[in-house]
């Protein structure tokens, strides 16, 4: 037999070891990507080659005071390779051994954190839910903090028998034992060597797959969580709670920790690679990680391991917008969601003593009384700006506070209200942003400016006057603004990683969104001592949130359609995506005073679950593919293989994947006044069968477009179809953002296929 090259010995036998306190701080956790085709035949499996290697190098340890090497993690289903401890000295040997393709060293990762199952149309007559059996014996894997299994959410009334297929386990842990599994979640698992390996002092408090934080429990409960009924958050959002595909089934992966959490725990290595192996069918990331290459960036190569096996993967786009290029998850083969609003506003109704009522937002989590209170105005108490400078307030009173720019911010005014001797107090603001928190521990309501004014009159030139507030009110409608609009916070376009691809794919709603929580978890707070108040069901908001949604949707088309590649289910959902409000006008940009918003912030646009069931067409795209898309990025052959391994071959180098979208990239540094840009596409019928489809065009501004040819023409059910499109468009010396799209509409028929173009500079400024 021949032996591998001897300073992989020598390097397996330190990269093994759970290093003391002292050492630890000479060492890191590295991500070590290893070409499997170098495992010697005589090995069955790579962890026996690791660990027969581990055995027989034991000896020339020139240290002897360390332990004895211990593995961490190997992989070898979403990708190929270990995590391990390393010093310097021991990654600079590996890089000389045969099979090492590369390494990065571990980092942090992040969570991105009822009435939407309505706003997006799913019903019981007709459509998506009917045609799946919601979602029907689909297996979600969540990769999250975990869950609190058991919240309603979760019971498995209902539920069929577990598939056939399902290879997981129900992991016993701390306060979680295999009776907490059931139907519904079908799996459960936990991963925190790497956090343990980073820190060997460290003591994992719930050492179970049982979620600390609700972040875990929220996302599940949204993407398939069961019929509940009576769920609200305080009174707030009342009514029957269930997720998207809500006879899915949950497969659980705890790899977010209170100790920390590190991406060779959770993300790539163990989570994501046990989920491949356990036979989910769709994966929910709710996470985000730092690294902006696609080669280093744990999900992105995970995510290429899971779509060879024709598991859909959604990924939150994160939450660091508003500002351009913030996006930096942009995954070509996975589907990245954006967050947006939904047509449900939670309010207080002020009523003043002339009988006029204004209803205004409030999110105080009691019924308080505060009724025929004097109301109380003057220029030196409404900055609201000190805990002294509202000691005259009288007692029992409701009190009227200014915010603006000159003021301090809500948060802080909240608190100086809630240590006075007001009973209320009337917030007088034009800040979109109060409307995503869920903080309101003082009772009060917040109105506009504009509806402030009568009140403010009111105030000053009665002899006495009064006002009422009565809380827990939700409403629904495009008031006080239209719906969907993009979240301030959600991450923007276009990708880091890649801009010559769209990022985000597509909207869904995650602002304020009630879903199961965590009962030992704060969720509110009241008084000026912060009474922490715990809730089974939260109102939570950002890409988490939206994250889910489009898993749970995938798992609806999924059932409804079982061949249906990965690629295929995220066209159809683009292709069909709403890029209009409930006023039927373009969707607006909360983080940018409500301009109209872009591709670059909402991807397609809204998700029209109903209308992805039948697509018409669909942009399909094989592993190939993206293997020829990565082969034309200019890594190197080792960062190639990070992400591909080595079963492929570059045979046709291309960036010009066959995306249900367009995107034209200028550089405003250069002198050209104008580009063209080229793209070829090949379109499926996915319809019942013959059809006729016809270009429509809105180009972006000054651009113009040429599609070529203008008509196609089907004649069976999943035949091919090519054309290209030409885009010439002006370049700008500052970063200008225009956008358009392509339609093609079945003649003598319903569908229509609509794919956004985006004109746009390719980086941040």
């Amino acid at each position: 037999m021949v032996l591998i090259n001897p300073l992989l010995p020598l390097f397996f036998l330190s990269c093994f070891f759970w290093v003391n306190h002292a050492a630890s701080t000479e060492r890191s956790t590295y991500i070590i990507h290893i070409d499997k085709s170098f495992m010697p035949k005589a090995f069955p499996s790579c962890h026996h080659w690791y660990s027969n290697t581990l055995d027989s190098i034991k000896s020339t340890s020139s240290d002897k005071h360390y332990p004895q090497p211990k593995l961490i993690h190997t992989y070898d289903n979403a990708f190929h390779g270990f995590s391990a401890m390393l010093s310097n000295e021991e990654l600079k040997a590996l890089k000389n051994s045969p099979g090492f393709l590369s390494a990065h060293e571990d980092g942090p990762i992040t969570p991105d954190t009822t009435h939407t199952y309505k706003f997006l149309s799913l019903n019981t007559a007709k459509g998506i839910w009917p045609a799946s059996e919601y979602g029907k014996d689909v297996i979600i894997g969540v990769v999250d903090s975990g869950i609190w299994p058991e919240s309603p959410s979760f019971k498995d009334e209902g539920m069929t028998e577990i598939p056939k297929k399902w290879k997981g386990i129900c992991q016993v842990g701390q306060d979680f034992n295999s009776s907490l599994c059931n139907k519904k979640i079908i799996g459960a698992r936990f991963f925190n060597q790497g956090v343990v390996a980073g820190n060997p002092d460290v003591t994992i408090s719930m050492n179970s797959t049982r979620d600390t934080s609700g972040h875990g429990t929220h996302v599940a409960s949204i993407a398939a969580g069961n019929y509940v009924e009576g769920a609200s958050f305080f009174g707030y959002a009342s009514g029957t709670a269930r997720g998207m595909a809500p006879r899915a089934r949950l497969a659980i992966y705890k790899v977010l920790w209170d100790e920390g959490s590190q991406e060779s725990d959770p993300i790539l290595f163990a989570g994501i690679d046990q989920a491949v192996a356990d036979g989910v069918d769709v994966l929910s990331i709710s996470l985000s990680y730092r690294t902006i290459d696609l080669y280093e960036n744990p999900i992105a190569i995970a995510a290429f391991g899971a779509m060879e096996k024709g598991i859909l993967v959604s990924v939150s786009a994160g939450n660091r917008g508003p500002n351009f290029g913030t996006l930096l998850e942009g995954i070509p083969w996975a589907v990245i969601v954006a967050s947006g609003t939904v047509d449900r506003w939670f309010s207080g109704i002020l009523t003043l003593g002339t009988g006029l009522t204004i209803t205004g937002w409030t999110m105080f989590p009691a019924r308080a009384t505060v009724r025929n209170l004097p109301l109380i105005y003057n220029e030196t108490l409404s900055a609201c700006n000190s805990t002294e400078s509202l000691a005259e307030a009288p007692d029992g009173s409701i009190i009227i506070c200014v915010n603006s720019f000159e003021t301090p911010e809500f948060s802080d005014q909240m608190g100086y209200v809630s240590e006075s001797n007001a009973r209320a107090a009337i917030f007088i603001s034009e800040d979109t942003s109060i409307l995503r928190s869920t903080s309101f521990p003082f009772p009060g309501v917040v109105i506009t400016p504009k509806e402030a004014q009568n009140v403010i009159k009111y105030a000053s030139n009665s002899s006495q006057p009064t006002a009422s507030i009565t809380f827990q009110h939700t409403i629904l409608g495009p008031e006080p603004r239209p719906a969907p609009a993009v979240s301030a916070s959600s991450s923007r376009g276009p990708a880091r990683s890649y801009p010559g691809i769209l990022k985000p794919d597509i909207m869904a709603p995650g602002v304020l969104i009630l879903a199961a929580y965590n009962p030992e978890v704060s969720a509110a707070y009241i008084g000026s001592n912060n009474i922490a108040l715990s809730s089974d069901y939260n109102l939570v908001s950002g890409t988490s949130m939206a994250c889910p949604h489009i898993s749970g949707i995938g798992a609806l088309l999924k059932s409804a359609h079982p061949d249906w590649s990965p690629a295929a289910i995220r066209s159809a959902m683009m292709t069909t995506a709403n890029p209009l409000d409930n006023t039927q006008k373009p969707i607006k940009d909360m983080g940018m005073d409500y301009d109209i918003a872009t591709p670059l912030d909402m991807g397609a646009g809204q998700v029209d679950p109903n209308r992805a069931l039948d697509p018409g067409l669909v942009y399909d795209v094989t592993a190939q593919d993206y293997v020829n898309f990565i082969c034309a990025l200019n890594y190197t052959r080792e960062q190639t293989q990070s992400i591909i391994r080595s079963r492929y071959n570059c045979s046709n180098p291309s960036t010009d994947l066959n995306y249900p979208a367009f995107v034209a990239l200028y550089d405003p540094l250069e002198e050209r006044s104008t580009l063209t840009r080229r793209f070829e596409r090949t379109v499926t019928n996915v319809g019942d069968g013959a059809a006729m489809y016809k270009v429509k065009v809105k180009k972006p501004k000054n651009s113009s477009v040429t599609v070529s040819p203008e008509k196609l023409m089907f004649q069976k059910k999943n035949e091919k179809q090519k054309f290209y499109v030409m885009i010439r468009y002006k370049t700008y010396r500052e970063y200008v953002i225009n956008h358009g799209s392509i339609t093609w509409v079945e003649e003598r028929g319903k569908h229509t296929v609509r794919s956004p173009i985006v004109v746009t500079p390719a980086e941040p400024s």
